[in-house]
Parts: C-alpha cells; structure tokens; sequence
C-alpha cells in the first residue's frame, strides 16, 4: 500500500478514465482529486499541492502541456512530479512534453500496472530528495525525526526553537525571492551563531518552512540563545528595501523573530511528533 498521506491529482477529461483511475489509486491508500479541465488542473494544483500529477494532454479548455508549463512556473509547484497520460504518441508530442517538466509520458492505451508502478518510483524519488529545504539547504522531514527521535529517548540535549514570523506578509507584499533570501540569510546567520557557540555534535534543522530547531547541550544552550536573538534582531530591517526601511519597525505584521526553548528534552515527551506539536503551538 501506498502512504496514505500521498495525494494525487488526476486531470483528465475522459470522465471513464478519470473514474477508473480515482477508484483504483484509492484502494492503493492513496488520496485521490479529480478534475476534468486544465484550467481546474492548474488551481487544483495551487491549492491541493498533490505529490503527483497525472495529466492528460488532450483537455476541453487549455491542453496539458500549458497545464504543466503553469505548475512549473510557479515556485510552490514546481517540484511536483507530472506523468503524461495521453494518446498522443508522435516523437515530438513526448519531447513537448519533457521540454515542459514532464517526469514520464504513458500513452493510451495503458496498463494500469505500470502506470501504479511509476507513480511509485516517482514518489519515491520525491521523497528521497526532500530530506533537505530547498532554500535554507537544512535538513527536514525524516532526517530531522531522525535527529529529535534521539533527543526525546536520551538524556542530555536540550533545544531551542526559532520562528521566522510574518514571513507569508513580508512575501506578499515583496514576492518570494526575496522572502526566500530572508530564509536564506537567516539560516545562515544560525548556523554560523551555532557554530561559534556550539560544539561539531550539535544539530540545526527545520520544523516547519520557517521554524528552525537546534539540539545542543544544556551548556551551549543559553549563550546560543542570547547571541542568536540579538543578531537576528538587529538584521530584521534591513530586510526591508531601503525605501520602507524607515517604517519597518513600525508596520503591523513586520519581519520577527520568536525563540523558545526547552532546557531539558529527555523524559518529558512521548513521541517526535508530540514534540513538534509542543514546540509549534507555544509560536505567537
């Protein structure tokens, strides 16, 4: 069985096709949305942010290779893997369709098998490259488990969780480029700060897009805290372009910075994922 938490987006306008192809990838344990239009397709997308996008080619509005081109333009979608599903089979209409990001090209008919079979591998490739955040280059998801897995079962760490807030204000009003550096620089400046203060066995990742955690011993804790808060801080405004600067510090919903920490970890916790919990809901 798949994992459940899979979501595929099936956008095909052969409404036997789509049917079929719901009900059986939901018997697989996977979550299923179906549309019929490509312009419903590339909302779906924005919207429902599938793991995996079946695609049609041949579609009742806009074709699939515009669908594509749309996912792949805008940078909450773009990594999603698309398999062309289609009865075009002519060289040129499979170059199309890799020119446009597709990950694979099935032509009709097909076998609903192999189609299974590399919507698997797809997914599994997904997930083998996600291990790190695309921006900050830390590690997230499983590596990060991974490392709080050892945190919750062991004495002698402690953690210390850093929040970005009103970092989705800032991309709206400036676009992700540059909320993306400010991910990026702030990143940095954390893990420059950790290794002045800290030692090789500490640990920085990511809980959340723009929530940070760092496992580190009790010792390191406190003067990592006071030297990273105050960093950070200083360098919200200039953040900012030069000409809101000035008025940074005084708009509703501008650029700060949260920091919460638990001295002693060991015992106090179930699970990861109770931690996690902990750790997200105490952010403003």
């Amino acid at each position: 069985m798949a994992d459940a938490k899979a979501k595929i987006l099936i956008v095909e306008d052969d409404l036997d096709i789509a049917e079929m192809l719901n009900a059986y990838f939901r018997v697989q344990g996977y979550e299923v949305f179906t549309v019929n239009w490509g312009e419903d397709g590339v909302r779906a997308a924005q919207t429902v942010f599938p793991n995996l996008v079946i695609l049609d080619i041949r579609l009742p509005d806009i074709d699939g290779f515009e669908v594509a081109r749309r996912i792949r333009s805008d940078r909450r979608t773009h990594e999603i893997p698309i398999i062309f599903l289609t009865e075009k089979r002519d060289r040129t209409d499979r170059l199309q369709g890799f020119e446009v990001g597709a990950d694979d090209y099935i032509t009709k008919p097909f076998d609903v098998q192999e189609l299974r079979l590399r919507v698997r591998n797809a997914l599994k490739r997904v997930n083998q490259s996600s291990l790190t955040n695309p921006v900050s280059g830390l590690p997230e998801g499983a590596l990060v488990d991974e490392r709080l897995s050892e945190v919750v079962h062991k004495s002698g760490h402690s953690l210390l969780h850093i929040s970005i807030l009103n970092l989705q204000a800032f991309r709206d009003s400036y676009g992700f480029v540059a909320s993306d550096d400010v991910l990026r620089a702030i990143s940095m400046m954390i893990q420059n700060t950790l290794k002045e203060t800290g030692s090789p066995e500490d640990f920085l990742g990511h809980i959340g897009p723009s929530d940070f955690v760092a496992a580190l011993s009790p010792e390191t804790l406190r003067p990592f805290q006071e030297k990273i808060k105050a960093r950070l801080e200083q360098s919200l405004d200039y953040f900012y372009p030069l000409s809101d600067r000035e008025q940074a510090s005084k708009m509703a919903g501008r650029l700060a910075i949260f920091v919460n920490e638990i001295p002693s970890v060991y015992g106090r916790f179930s699970s990861v994922d109770q931690l996690k919990k902990e750790l997200l809901s105490r952010s403003p």
